[in-house]
């Protein structure tokens, strides 16, 4: 008979894969954990899940791209958990933001307590050897945005003496001058980087590293390592006529100068030029800023005027048209791949911007040194078959769009004019900086890079974890320690009369936390709101409980078949062995195991992961407690090798 069913026999490394959520996450923040803990209504350990490998768990509760969301086995079902949104819920209740500082302290207090798996830095277990002649190692970190404080929070938590070299006057890199503050308000990243100054981290402003103070003059005064973490705070030029229009301004500084108070005149018709995160919160802060002109004016006639209708008001302050032209179709579009970005979508669409899809430019039309349109061309194809970026275009397609302002979203990159060739650092052909991306160490010994330096301009939590494992591998370096990951498993078998799920819970239907109505959407004006506890409670019961596992002891079974009948979505099949898809040393080793001639009849249970929703049916009708639930918690950890 053909072999039919491809197989695993199921170990740690195919259990820790269930939780998707937790392995999709860049830093592993146990997801599903802090879920789970909210629906039993235990919000401060769920705070303490969310908030020990995070130190900007306020920040990613509202503009996180959250991959674990991209990943959560329900969104196979129907539409994955709310991830982002509940990890919100609980941190405006014990976070920085919070008005509940003890919390935060017994975070600080209990940082290596990570047994109970309540807790999991993701640090190096070994704590000592951090001083020289009683004095602690010095390393500087150049930007203070989510890479470069993130490492400078867990080095300061292991005790080295940490200073961040900041070239502006405030902190928070691109979470403060990229993102608009209608999703991210900036007492929140006031609050989380203020928690980070209290563990003594040292805090330079104001301070451009140059070719006449770089790399070399931080050495000569006394720092044992350095980690470079400035982003990429230059934008990619497009290399059409007309390029160089009044007019044509790239959507990094735009969204700097908007973010920083500075007016930016727009005109009637904006056009923004991409189709990822930064070309929506460009085009949605477009609007905003129109909007927040016209309120002013109106303010200062009328002190009872009430926030209008934001198209409206836009075309009032002159923005008649705000277009987002994009290379990528709908179904290509970076912002529509992810469970957050479409969620971004369908409120830029409550807001009145319009989309054409499928338009490269060809040029940039202008009069008297001011761009007035963009002549465009059709877009075949985006990506070729391997996912790579390679457009085809459509000549017999071209269009001519009046604009009055054209803002490019088409990419960054990093700006590294400080560094020098004696610096031993290398650089990509991308004019990024070349490290080992397990490690985050350049070409040069005791110099780490991370973020968008190092890899181009990536999610918040990518940065967060570069970051985190930077200061991980400085540790070793400074240390002359080699360590390896372990991974702490605690394991419980539930009773089967114990086992419950929440009533209906299958048919709980994802929805967003309520945002502001559309005629209140002005300036500043935080869109989204925080789930009310009642909200809260009811989307994290649709979590599918992925820690809980059915555990199949074959010693046990008598091939009644009760779990297989018994199971609503199918998951559980009882074949012969010979339909396996597995090798002759394995079925070998299972004939061996149970003591069976090669030629006896033996069958297997197999199970579709994918299909199951927890529901402990078949543990509950099984008579010998063959099959059982089981759940499983793991925390990882960096131990000296021995």
């Amino acid at each position: 008979m053909n072999q039919r069913y491809t197989t695993t026999i199921p170990d740690f490394i195919h259990w820790q894969k269930q939780i998707k959520c937790q392995a999709a996450c860049p830093i592993h923040t146990d997801a599903g954990r802090y879920v789970q803990l909210i629906a039993e209504q235990n919000y401060k350990d769920a705070f303490l899940v969310a908030r020990s490998p995070n130190p900007f768990a306020s920040i990613c509760g509202r503009v996180c791209a959250a991959p674990c969301e991209d990943h959560c086995r329900r969104g196979s079902i129907d539409e994955p958990v709310s991830i982002r949104a509940l990890k919100r819920f609980v941190t405006e209740k014990y976070g920085a933001e919070s008005m509940q500082p003890e919390t935060m302290d017994d975070l600080f207090r209990n940082t290596f307590n990570v047994e109970d798996n309540k807790l999991s830095w993701h640090l190096p277990s070994h704590t000592s050897n951090r001083k020289t002649n009683g004095t602690a190692k010095k390393v500087a970190i150049i930007g203070a945005g989510p890479a470069g404080l993130a490492c400078a929070h867990d080095l300061a938590v292991i005790g080295y003496k940490v200073t961040v070299f900041e070239a502006s006057n405030t902190l928070g890199g691109m979470m403060r001058h990229g993102i608009p503050e209608f999703r991210l308000s900036r007492s929140v990243i006031d609050k989380e980087i203020n928690k980070i100054k209290q563990l003594g981290v040292d805090i330079q402003t104001d301070t451009t590293l140059t070719k006449n103070y770089g790399i070399t003059e931080l050495r000569n005064e006394g720092f044992d390592s350095i980690f470079v973490a400035v982003g990429t705070q230059a934008a990619r030029e497009m290399k059409v006529e007309g390029a160089d229009l009044d007019g044509v301004i790239n959507a990094i500084d735009f969204l700097i100068n908007v973010n920083n108070g500075y007016r930016v005149p727009l005109g009637s018709k904006v056009l923004i030029i991409g189709g990822g995160f930064v070309a929506f919160d460009a085009a949605r802060s477009a609007l905003r800023t129109a909007v927040e002109a016209e309120d002013k004016k109106q303010s200062a006639g009328d002190a009872t005027h009430l926030a209008i209708d934001t198209a409206r008001s836009a075309r009032r302050a002159g923005v008649k048209e705000i277009t987002i032209a994009s290379l990528e179709s709908f179904d290509e579009m970076p912002v529509l791949r992810t469970a957050q970005g479409k969620e971004e979508f369908e409120e830029a669409k409550k807001e009145g911007i319009q989309f054409h899809t499928q338009r490269g430019v060809i040029k940039f039309t202008g009069s008297n040194g001011k761009v007035t349109g963009v002549e465009l061309t059709g877009v075949k194809r985006t990506y070729d078959e391997n996912g790579k970026f390679n457009p085809v275009f459509d000549e017999s397609i071209h269009e001519q769009m009046d604009a009055d302002t054209v803002i490019l979203a088409i990419g960054q990159q990093p700006k590294l004019n400080f560094i020098k060739k004696e610096d031993g650092i290398e650089l990509t052909s991308a004019g990024t900086i070349k490290v080992n991306p397990e490690t985050m160490e350049s070409t040069a010994p005791g110099v780490f890079a991370g973020g968008d330096v190092a890899f181009g301009p990536r999610n918040l939590i990518d940065a967060i974890a570069n970051g985190k494992q930077a200061a991980v591998s400085i540790d070793n370096y400074l240390n002359n320690y080699k360590t390896e990951k372990i991974y702490n498993l605690s394991v419980e078998k539930i009773a089967a009369r114990d086992y419950t799920m929440y009533e209906d819970y299958e048919l709980i239907q994802r929805y967003a936390p309520d945002t502001i109505p559309t005629d209140r959407r002005t300036g500043i004006v935080e869109v989204e709101s925080c789930y009310s506890e009642d909200d809260a409670i009811k989307q994290a019961k649709r979590c599918l409980l992925c820690h809980v596992q059915t555990i199949f002891d074959a010693e046990k079974c008598v091939l009644c078949g009760a779990c297989v009948d018994v199971c609503p979505e199918y998951c559980l099949k009882l074949v012969p062995i010979e339909e396996l898809d597995v090798d002759d040393e394995t079925k070998q080793t299972l004939y061996s195991h149970y003591e069976v001639n090669n030629d006896e009849p033996l069958s297997a249970m197999i199970k579709d992961d994918e299909r199951c929703i927890r529901c402990g049916l078949c543990a509950i009708v099984c008579p010998t407690e063959a099959m059982t639930m089981e759940k499983m918690y793991y925390n990882e950890k960096e131990v000296i090798e021995v």
